[in-house]
């Protein structure tokens, strides 16, 4: 196996492509034309950075951002200067003047919401952009039925505000077959029907994948943009923009009846190669993907080939049952545990959970490179 160029110090390495990053934001936004193609950057950028996520996408052509936060949105400023950046979580109390300075537009909810940002366009003498999210189904974020008709029947709450865009969300939108998806899309059309017109934006990764019908003025794909594939209905067209290795730190020998980990839950059959990797649950590798005897675990790559990961996965370390690779397996040699033939949706399902969650989670100890968008 080769061994990489990475400090002696680094355990592991995320490397983030950022030319594929590139593509897939072009993909998508061929695919939505004429609709403006945003970007979802929250929560760092999917945990995969957005320092330098988002300047790779504003030069890929995007010019709106979306985030959770305003704290988040102070930082995609400063990395993007002049694009939009509209903050997913709404207006904090008392949190109006940091969205004024640092030029973020909050993603109002309820009316409380409304009238705090109205007050502050009011105290400063200048209309404040704003979006609206509207409640189609989902019951997290969005201003109710009854919120929505008395702003329509009183149109003036809404003069101070400089409104760019009403979004909902999908509840469905990965399972093509499922009625809530026109439901909610009618359920949208009626409802920002009450209001005065605007732009509109209801789909995310998988909604721009429904059709036309879905795109309205502005798609807000996250998850895609960096690879991933929850869309049932067929494949979206991106490529994987992320790989996550670990060294291998020890190869050893085991016995029949030899058991491995914390609480011996997997006991050797045969004479057993093992070896034993730098990753764990605290660089986002969960604790369920480890597997008992018998039982199926999660996959790995070593020397080219899957290897099965066997006992329990504990906060620094996996092992890894590599009796049957070919060739040598070295200290200092590099496991996949996510890449080409091992997505993160697979590493998902073998959690019990879902790729953006395992994207979010991967650790900060492993070395960080990325390539590409003039990064080498």
């Amino acid at each position: 196996m080769s061994r990489p160029e990475l400090s002696p110090g680094a355990s592991g390495v995320i490397t983030i492509d950022l030319d594929t990053l590139a593509a897939n934001w072009r993909a998508l936004a061929g695919r939505v034309a004429p609709s403006e193609c945003g970007a979802v950057v929250k929560a760092d950028a999917y945990g995969l950075g957005a320092a330098e996520i988002v300047p790779a996408l504003w030069h890929a052509g995007c010019r709106t951002f979306f985030v959770a936060t305003p704290e988040e949105g102070r930082a995609a400023r400063r990395l993007a200067p002049e694009a939009r950046i509209f903050a997913l979580d709404g207006l904090l109390p008392g949190a109006a003047d940091l969205f004024i300075t640092a030029d973020i537009t909050p993603v109002l909810s309820s009316r409380p919401e409304i009238d705090e940002w109205a007050a502050a366009a009011a105290r400063i003498g200048r209309r404040l952009p704003a979006a609206l999210q509207i409640e189609t189904g989902l019951n997290r974020l969005g201003l109710a039925v009854s919120e929505i008709e008395a702003l329509g029947a009183d149109p003036a709450r809404l003069s101070a505000l400089d409104i760019q865009l009403v979004i909902s969300h999908l509840v469905s939108a990965d399972d093509p077959t499922d009625a809530r998806n026109e439901m909610q899309r009618q359920a949208f059309d009626e409802r920002r029907a009450l209001l005065p017109p605007m732009p509109a934006s209801l789909a995310a990764s998988d909604g721009l994948m429904l059709g036309r019908a879905y795109h309205y003025d502005l798609v807000r794909p996250g998850y895609a943009l960096y690879g991933g594939q929850a869309f049932r209905g067929g494949p979206t067209p991106v490529t994987p923009v992320v790989t996550v290795q670990a060294r291998v730190l020890q190869v050893r020998t085991l016995a029949p009846g030899d058991c491995v980990g914390y609480s011996a839950v997997w006991t050797a059959r045969r004479p057993t190669r093992l070896a034993v990797i730098a990753a764990g649950y605290a660089d986002g590798f969960a604790r369920a993907l480890g597997a008992a005897t018998g039982q199926p675990g999660a996959m790995v790559m070593v020397g080219g080939a899957r290897a099965p990961v066997v006992g329990r996965v504990s906060m620094d370390l996996i092992t890894v049952d590599v009796t049957d690779i070919a060739g040598e397996v070295a200290r200092g040699d590099l496991a996949t545990l996510i890449g080409p033939g091992l997505t993160i949706e697979a590493m998902g399902r073998a959690a019990g959970t879902i790729g953006y969650e395992v994207l979010t989670r991967l650790g900060r100890r492993f070395a960080r490179r990325y390539i590409g968008g003039g990064s080498g």
